[in-house]
């Protein structure tokens, strides 16, 4: 497969145009990466991608995902604000300094804590679901896999256990279809939704991420870089 591998935070992807990809070449191809964002279509400063998840399953967004594709694309045509097309989603992104992106993600909405099994979370949807628990994020190898996978959420959602600290929030993050990965950007993003923060730093094992919330529309900045 003709691809490239990108880094936003310790959250690797493979970014490919040689498609088309389904559930069974993408399990074979996938590698030690956290997912494969497939090109579908482009332009000089718009791109529609598919985002593949290890398993073979997709996703609706991914926040690094998308910044990754959004790089890939000015890297290739010199573009300063790049448009990513992903579903029904458009995520704006401008070229800052160095490797940095900021992202204009869309909406974010926060719904009503719940307790399931013992375990309180706040639901977000940032274009995808999460489940949102405010506890030591070292819980998260106990209650990722757990509420991933519960009757409450059919499809499936991803989940971050997350708390604050003195320079931010500190938060793991297990996603869906992937298991536990460095980073998250939707994550990121809901993270500082449910907490109640209108500007933050989310601290995860592979860097932090900025997030802004406003108006309900949500703002990210983080790098994304080229490896191979």
């Amino acid at each position: 497969m003709r691809s490239s591998r990108w880094n936003a935070q310790g959250n690797l992807y493979l970014v490919t145009d040689d498609g088309p990809l389904d559930a069974d070449r993408v399990r074979a191809e996938v590698g030690d990466t956290d997912g494969i964002l497939e090109v579908l279509a482009s332009g000089e400063d718009w791109v529609e991608i598919r985002i593949w998840n290890p398993d073979g399953s997709s996703a609706e967004m991914s926040g690094n995902g998308t910044r990754i594709a959004a790089r890939w694309l000015a890297d290739r045509t010199g573009a300063g604000h790049v448009i990513v097309r992903v579903g029904e989603r458009e995520v704006r992104a401008q070229m800052l300094g160095g490797a940095l992106v900021e992202q204009e993600l869309g909406s974010v909405a926060v719904g009503a804590a719940e307790t399931v099994d013992g375990i309180r979370f706040t639901p977000v949807d940032v274009g995808n679901p999460h489940a949102v628990v405010e506890a030591d994020p070292a819980e998260l190898p106990r209650i990722g896999p757990m509420l991933e996978t519960h009757e409450r959420f059919p499809g499936r959602t991803n989940v971050q256990v997350a708390r604050w600290v003195d320079d931010g929030i500190e938060a793991r993050v297990w996603e869906r279809g992937a298991g536990e990965t460095a980073s998250s950007g939707s994550s990121a993003v809901a993270v500082a939704a449910a907490l109640g923060a209108a500007s933050v730093t989310v601290r995860f094992p592979g860097g932090p991420l900025d997030v802004r919330v406003e108006n309900g529309k949500a703002f990210l900045t983080g790098p994304a870089v080229r490896v191979t």
